[in-house]
């Protein structure tokens, strides 16, 4: 039964039957088969079928959450029983918005070195998708943004307070000045983050509540883009703080931006299980402890 949910799970996810045998690792007919078998186990139609996947019914959406649930709750039973005997091991995948990939390896630097075992796997991902990832078992967690926008059904720990700089180089206009209002910054030609970031909805938020609109001239999903463009001096960007400071140099200024000097806490989730994980319960042990050092 187990073997079949997964295999549900995957398909769900890929919404297409070759992509989610290639995920399982077994064959096209062998997935289609375990998917009737669970069909006919549970006595429901799970999936529209035509000549290719056409969504899943009511009852496969209401199987899909129960399988999820079943499904990591029997990964976190394999895990905690592999603790026993071995120590804590295994992958720990870990997927993070953009502007917090600079101060990941604080969190998985110590996370490693007290657990040399596990291996973490970082992916840039945006906010909405480090939630379906945890959601879809994808994703065993995720450093995203606590307080913005809604997140739904897990677990959280504070880490840091993200602050906003206004990047440009050192020849430009505003260089010389030691901080920027949001109003100043509209009127600079600027290069920011594409709007699926959160990022961006936060710097377009108050852009708006200082009375401004801005159509940046250059957009990107990646930071680095953003830092190339601005060292270019042709356009200045808006970026957290932290990730300021890895690129403030000789050519390069970050100057805090008022009125209003913005923050928003950026954090650890995970999904809400009890008993979490051995693995998760010493990432969140690790992400306290990072929290504490941070306040």
């Amino acid at each position: 039964m187990i073997d079949k949910l997964e295999m549900f799970i995957a398909l769900a996810a890929e919404r297409h039957f070759g992509r989610a045998a290639e995920v399982c690792g077994v064959t096209q007919p062998s997935l289609s088969s375990a998917i009737r078998q669970l069909e006919d186990q549970l006595g429901v139609q799970l999936v529209y079928r035509g000549s290719r996947f056409q969504g899943l019914t009511p009852e496969g959406q209401s199987v899909l959450d129960w399988a999820r649930k079943i499904v990591g709750d029997v990964r976190a039973m394999k895990d905690e029983m592999r603790s026993v005997h071995t120590g804590l091991s295994g992958i720990l995948r870990l997927g993070v918005i953009p502007t917090a990939l600079p101060m990941v390896a604080d969190l998985t630097a110590p996370f490693t070195a007290h657990h040399p075992n596990v291996r973490a796997t970082v992916l840039s991902r945006t906010s909405a998708e480090i939630l379906a990832g945890i959601e879809s078992l994808e994703l065993d967690a995720g450093i995203t943004y606590l307080d913005n926008e809604p997140l739904g059904r897990v677990s959280q720990v504070p880490l840091y307070v993200e602050y906003y700089r206004f990047l440009c180089r050192k020849d430009s206009a505003l260089a010389g000045r030691d901080k920027v209002t949001w109003a100043e910054v509209a009127g600079e030609s600027l290069c920011l983050l594409t709007s699926d970031m959160q990022n961006r909805r936060i710097v377009n938020q108050l852009l708006a509540e200082a009375g401004v609109r801005v159509q940046p001239s250059v957009e990107s999903n990646s930071t680095i883009a953003l830092i190339s463009h601005v060292r270019s001096g042709k356009w200045s960007s808006v970026v957290p703080m932290r990730l300021a400071q890895m690129f403030e140099d000789g050519s390069l200024r970050a100057i805090p931006i008022v009125q209003p000097e913005a923050e928003h806490v950026v954090g650890l989730i995970m999904p809400r299980r009890d008993p979490q994980t051995p693995v998760l319960s010493a990432l969140i042990d690790e992400a306290e402890r990072f929290g504490e050092r941070g306040r």
